[in-house]
């Protein structure tokens, strides 16, 4: 399953007791019984215990948001430190993936490891807001080299071999 449970697996008009929800996400019943301690509100306290499904999507969504930190701009979010932080000397390399978007790396000033953040080359001036870019050229391609390859012999007498 995962790590998160899911809330869209969740049908809202419909209350489902302990065992149901942990089925539902692949969980152990003492997690949803630990749920419902961190805040789920049951139906009442009466048993079995039952949970309303809009309850249970809610109590998900606001646990999955308590747990995101947004970067600000000309942060980036170091997953060692678990916090966001600017980049060492604000040097930031952009590595495009398709034409309209690539990741900003840089390393993190306290730990060392590399931070990433995916960035649309249209935002790169908010999202790296006072920040050094380098665009970094990509290596050349063995195809688009005029040298021929090591492991290909292009002396003449292995082309007339080739072409009788």
């Amino acid at each position: 399953m995962g790590r998160h449970p899911n809330p869209r697996r969740v049908k809202i008009h419909r209350t489902y007791t302990v065992d149901e929800a942990a089925r539902l996400f692949d969980k152990h019943k003492n997690t949803v019984r630990t749920w419902i301690k961190q805040g789920l509100q049951p139906i009442d306290r009466r048993r079995p215990t039952l949970i309303h499904g809009l309850e249970l999507v809610r109590f998900l969504q606001n646990r999955r948001k308590s747990g995101k930190r947004s970067c600000p701009p000309g942060h980036m979010y170091c997953l060692k430190c678990r916090s966001p932080k600017r980049p060492a000397a604000s040097m930031v390399d952009y590595l495009p993936i398709t034409d309209t978007s690539g990741n900003l790396r840089a390393l993190c000033p306290d730990c060392g490891t590399f931070m990433h953040r995916r960035a649309a080359f249209a935002n790169l001036k908010v999202v790296g807001a006072d920040l050094d870019i380098a665009f970094p050229q990509a290596k050349s391609r063995l195809r688009e080299s005029t040298a021929p390859s090591v492991n290909c012999d292009s002396s003449p007498k292995a082309q007339a071999h080739e072409n009788p």
